[in-house]
């Protein structure tokens, strides 16, 4: 006998509910690092008073902005909008998790992340921002960049990968080079986060006891807590002289990553002035039977083994 109506609904809505779960426990997931840094820095200042916002407000702020993001997303497809956002910050300052909870739940083939590594010895030779331009978005993407053109003003200038006639040459060309990308139709929209020197210390010492955030602390990282003040002043002129009314620095508070998140996706939305687009309804068809095939076994040995 056939399940009524009544019994199919209330079957779906549970398995809606159960996927729903998973989502939850995906960003459950993301956030374990989190409650460790927490614990941690419980421990380390229970003379202090560092309150964070509560795990529920928080799962509730960052799921209902992910539902702006997707509206966002559909808005700049539909529009046809070309959209970059650059992250800076010192090391550990919380750009990768914002990076993350941006692009948790879009669609990669509209907004994506360009990470670049250091410039091979060919892209030593070329213009300075040639590397950059080829991950600029078409119509319709948003292109998330962790870390940017403005390496050159911060870790290529402190850790001498650079002469100070080169930093020169990029302080004189940037804002050009900016104010000519957004006359093409790109929206940019640059954010810096922000932390101290205790709580960039508090973090590095996090990973060099943490197997799993080991890999995050490069050689790189380690020279930078020694030039933490050439890196600040480095940082100062960069923001000084990069500001422009085309393109303006937005600096986000980042010693609590959560707020840092949340703070950062709402301004990000605010930015756009997207809208909701109406989509046509979905309607299924009906699965077309063939009374003729009969589907093959798949061998046992071909199955990945059932360990958990």
């Amino acid at each position: 006998m056939p399940p009524s109506d009544a019994t199919s609904d209330q079957a779906l809505r549970e398995l809606i509910g159960a996927d729903f779960q998973d989502s939850l426990d995906e960003e459950l997931e993301l956030e374990l690092e989190d409650g460790q840094l927490d614990r941690f820095r419980a421990i380390k200042y229970a003379h202090e008073r560092h309150p964070t916002i509560d795990r529920t407000l928080y799962f509730r702020a960052l799921f209902r902005l992910q539902g702006e993001l997707v509206k966002l997303q559909d808005w700049v497809q539909h529009n046809n909008l070309k959209v970059v956002v650059i992250f800076e910050g010192r090391d550990s300052a919380g750009k990768g998790g914002v990076i993350k909870r941006i692009t948790q739940r879009l669609n990669p083939r509209v907004c994506r992340v360009a990470a670049l590594p250091a410039p091979s010895e060919r892209e030593r030779t070329q213009w300075y921002f040639q590397r950059y331009v080829s991950h600029l978005p078409a119509g319709g993407e948003i292109v998330l960049f962790d870390r940017s053109w403005y390496n050159r003003a911060g870790v290529e200038r402190v850790m001498g990968f650079c002469t100070e006639d080169q930093v020169e040459e990029f302080f004189h060309s940037v804002p050009e080079f900016e104010r000519m990308l957004v006359r093409s139709g790109i929206v940019l929209i640059k954010y810096w986060f922000s932390i101290t020197d205790d709580e960039q210390q508090f973090r590095f010492l996090m990973r060099i006891h943490d197997p799993l955030k080991q890999w995050k602390l490069s050689p790189m990282d380690v020279q930078s807590r020694s030039r933490w003040e050439q890196y600040t002043k480095a940082k100062e002129e960069m923001l000084h002289r990069t500001h422009i009314k085309e393109a303006p620095w937005w600096v986000v508070e980042a010693i609590d990553k959560k707020r840092a998140r949340l703070n950062c996706i709402s301004h990000l939305l605010s930015q756009l002035p997207y809208g909701e687009i109406s989509h046509q309804a979905v309607v299924l068809p009906g699965r077309a039977h063939d009374p003729a095939y009969h589907r093959e076994q798949i061998p046992p040995d071909m199955y990945v083994p059932a360990i958990f």
